[in-house]
């Protein structure tokens, strides 16, 4: 009974996403006109923001996160939340006043539609609890995949929905809107997984035999190639100053970005990534623009960004002195987890702020800040106000993380990389697991003695000390 009506609520919620994709459709010439701009946005239409909001920006991400600690409540929630969803969606295509043109964001609900079906296909099907030695093997990290990806979509969709709300990255305006966003939010995730890594990268990256820094170094060599040969378009038209600038970056970010793949490779730790970080941040620090507040904002983000960097190159050769993220030789006591210093949560947080006041130097932003008679003082101190915000909730959720489902009853003590690949679904029967070793008093497991003094020596600078 209870699976057929689970298959009935599932099939009436597809019907009515299926339905509103179809609909809602505006003809641009109208919605340019004078008297559409002029009309007011709506109550149904700012429901429709706060609803979506509350979903992707809040219970999306927190679901995820209960589901890779297995909680029993991550079901429930992603339940309610998809319910919630569906109802912004319809909030979005009822609303009335002013109406707005064609843009990805509408394009990109509809393939977040795609996304929300599979999804709760997917989820209804693991609940089954069938083709256990067939098919479902190959379903359960599909689920687990897209189930990740749900921060990253909904920061997409929610940028996207307030460049539409604005009016913004329209006509002209849209390469420098895609520079900036994709930049900032490339930032913005990069301090976030540096957080995730401190916390609880450390298994996973010992059994990868690799460091933070060369991971680092691959993505930044990559994006270097990328931006070496974008950032001037047209093979027509003269190179300005901003093109050589731009160019010289991506540059700079591939060769910096080979010499760290080099230096960093067998798990050693490396300082280029965070001197080309800081290295980047100068030259944004000095790249002049339009308007004066542009040239403002622009120098502050450098100076932030190159802060970053600097903090990271004191991390890892002072702080840490070259070993593991994790502080090897203290635990605390409330958790049992390893300490972090207080100075590891430097990086990432100006990593995060640096990215906000990217994202927020547009030419449309700053001329909106002007109009409202806004200095740049106020308004860096508005963006690294919000930076504080979603650091803050970056690290509740990994802390989160530690104190649900299985970790939880752990004592919070189960590292990330830890987590077996089920990712909240138990096969029937439940596969055996290796049984815990004894423990002996003053003996050191491998991980243990990793801790302490690194893979094959490459950490271990220190002689061994006598109480060892």
């Amino acid at each position: 009974m209870s699976t057929r009506r689970t298959s009935f609520l599932a099939a009436l919620v597809l019907g009515l996403l299926a339905s509103c994709a179809r609909a809602h459709d505006h003809h641009d010439d109208e919605v340019m006109s004078e008297e559409n701009l002029a009309k007011p946005i709506d109550t149904i239409l700012w429901m429709h923001v706060l609803v979506q909001i509350i979903a992707w920006g809040f219970m999306f991400p927190i679901g995820m996160v209960l589901g890779l600690a297995k909680s029993k409540y991550h079901v429930p929630l992603q339940a309610t939340t998809f319910a919630l969803t569906i109802g912004g969606y319809v909030l979005g295509h009822s609303h009335g006043g002013r109406a707005f043109p064609s843009t990805f964001h509408g394009v990109f609900a509809n393939i977040l539609v795609i996304f929300i079906i599979t999804q709760l296909s997917l989820g209804i099907y693991l609940k089954l609890h069938i083709h256990e030695k067939t098919l479902r093997p190959y379903v359960v990290p599909f689920h687990s995949v897209i189930g990740k990806l749900w921060p990253v979509l909904g920061w997409t969709q929610m940028l996207l929905g307030a460049m539409t709300l604005r009016g913004y990255c329209m006509g002209g305006h849209t390469p420098q809107c895609l520079a900036h966003y994709i930049m900032g939010s490339a930032f913005i995730g990069y301090g976030i997984l540096l957080a995730v890594a401190m916390y609880a990268g450390a298994a996973w990256l010992r059994r990868t035999g690799h460091s933070q820094e060369w991971f680092d170094s691959w993505v930044i060599f990559l994006w270097g190639i990328v931006n070496t040969f974008t950032e001037h378009r047209g093979s027509l038209t003269s190179w300005s100053h901003k093109d050589l600038q731009h160019t010289m970056l991506g540059v700079l970010w591939w060769t910096g970005g080979g010499l760290g793949i080099f230096l960093s490779r067998g798990g050693r730790r490396s300082v280029v990534p965070a001197v080309i970080i800081m290295m980047t941040g100068w030259a944004m620090s000095a790249h002049e623009q339009a308007m004066p507040i542009s040239t403002k904002v622009h120098a502050i983000f450098g100076v932030v960004l190159g802060s970053a960097g600097l903090a990271r190159v004191v991390e890892i050769c002072f702080v840490l002195g070259d070993k593991p993220t994790q502080s090897p030789n203290s635990t605390d006591e409330s958790t049992g987890r390893r300490a972090l210093k207080s100075f590891q949560h430097f990086p990432p947080f100006l990593l995060v702020a640096g990215g906000l006041l990217f994202m927020s130097a547009t030419d449309e932003e700053l001329e909106y800040v002007m109009s409202l008679e806004i200095d740049h003082v106020t308004y860096t101190l508005m963006m690294i106000s919000l930076a504080f915000i979603i650091y803050l909730y970056a690290v509740s959720l990994i802390n989160l993380y530690f104190i649900s489902g299985k970790n939880g009853s752990a004592g919070g003590a189960i590292a990330i990389g830890d987590a077996d690949s089920t990712k909240g679904y138990q096969s029937v029967p439940p596969t055996p697991t290796r049984t815990k070793r004894p423990e002996y008093p003053g003996v050191m497991h491998d991980e243990e003695a990793y801790e302490m003094n690194g893979p094959s020596g490459h950490y271990a600078d220190e002689p061994p000390s006598p109480d060892r």
